[in-house]
């Protein structure tokens, strides 16, 4: 079983209330194959939100207004995480570049589109936890 980013599966749950479907995620979860999560509804913010980055020094997720919203960010991170366990995931397709799902590139922080080196909350939980992740756009 995999766990998919709940935006690639086709859900409205992006911060700017869209989604980003990618089809060969949305044919995993109608297959019954992949388990969608937002992590950031999941750690209780609202769809539409206003859009966020993690700090460039990785200790906090900011919100453009400058809202500290790093506790919904773990909380949703942890959340995934049990969803990942509960169905025995062992392998993630995460949103490239999110704060919460990101691996291996992620915004700067700044709000400039400037990336930078580093991964989300979600993504660097789950694999500390020993599920593999990779990103797609």
């Amino acid at each position: 079983m995999i766990i998919v980013s709940a935006c690639l599966a086709g859900y409205r749950c992006r911060y700017d209330g869209k989604t980003v479907p990618n089809e060969a995620i949305v044919a995993l979860v109608k297959r019954g194959e992949a388990i969608p999560a937002c992590p950031e509804m999941l750690g209780g913010l609202p769809c539409p939100r206003i859009p966020s980055e993690r700090t460039a020094d990785g200790t906090k997720v900011l919100a453009k207004d400058g809202r500290d919203v790093t506790e919904a960010f773990q909380r949703g991170a942890e959340e995934t995480l049990r969803l990942a366990r509960l169905y025995g995931c062992g392998h993630a397709i995460l949103k490239a570049r999110s704060p919460s799902c990101g691996y291996g590139k992620i915004y700067d922080g700044s709000f400039s589109g400037i990336l930078r080196e580093g991964s989300g909350v979600t993504a660097e939980l789950l694999l500390e936890n020993g599920i593999t992740v990779e990103v797609k756009d």
